[in-house]
């Protein structure tokens, strides 16, 4: 950014980029590589050296760091933050997920209830991505992966909250996917659909009180 990266790209060595974050070299390469890897920054290399560029999604987590910054500088305490999305339908995977008893065991022990078998799906407009974006930067009760027979499952991110002020529940996220901020996955103890009789298109409110390290 600083060195106008986020309008084209530019030329960038190693050994400069060390000198601007103070480190070494290989931990400049690693620094680009996985910027590169979560889709934060494009870059090419050419006889010149390396190319790079941030990219429009890099330039959005730029902008959240800027606003969490700005927040806590003006001492601005920890708040709700809240959601209004409407509920879709989803792919029908969370039952499977959920019952496996990796996940399971974890959600219990971890989130105190017994996770109904699938997952209520909100999709909330472009306007709330940076407040979801500031949530999942902050704490979260991981569940750990684990494998059964020879499949992987990985780690997810849990995010307690409340649905229309009243009723629990999680955000869950998993860890290493690009996931898509348009859609929330809620997991509760109850079947949310028929508890609250929604449907498709009906309007709700998720709200999550940031998280003490000493729950996380």
């Amino acid at each position: 950014m600083k060195l106008g990266a986020t309008k084209t790209s530019i030329k960038i060595s190693t050994t400069q980029l060390s000198d601007e974050i103070g480190g070494s070299q290989q931990s400049a390469s690693r620094h680009l590589q996985l910027l590169e890897s979560e889709g934060m920054l494009e870059r090419s290399i050419t006889s010149e050296g390396s190319r790079v560029k941030i990219t429009g999604h890099g330039q959005a987590e730029l902008d959240l760091v800027l606003k969490e910054l700005k927040w806590y500088l003006e001492g601005k305490e920890a708040q709700v933050i809240e959601f209004e999305g409407e509920v879709v339908s989803g792919l029908f995977e969370g039952a499977y997920y959920i019952s496996k008893e990796g996940y399971h065991r974890q959600i219990v022990e971890k989130l105190g209830f017994e996770p109904f078998p699938g997952t209520l799906n909100v999709r909330i407009s472009e306007e709330y991505y940076d407040r979801r974006r500031r949530l999942e930067r902050g704490e979260f009760i991981r569940l750990e992966g684990f494998k059964d027979g020879e499949r992987s499952f990985g780690a997810a991110h849990c995010f307690p909250c409340l649905i229309n002020g009243e009723i629990e529940g999680a955000l869950i996220v998993a860890e290493r996917s690009i996931h898509d901020y348009g859609v929330m996955e809620i997991i509760s103890p109850h079947y949310l659909r028929r508890k609250m009789e929604l449907a498709d298109g009906d309007k709700v409110r998720v709200s999550f009180l940031p998280l003490r390290r000493s729950d996380a």
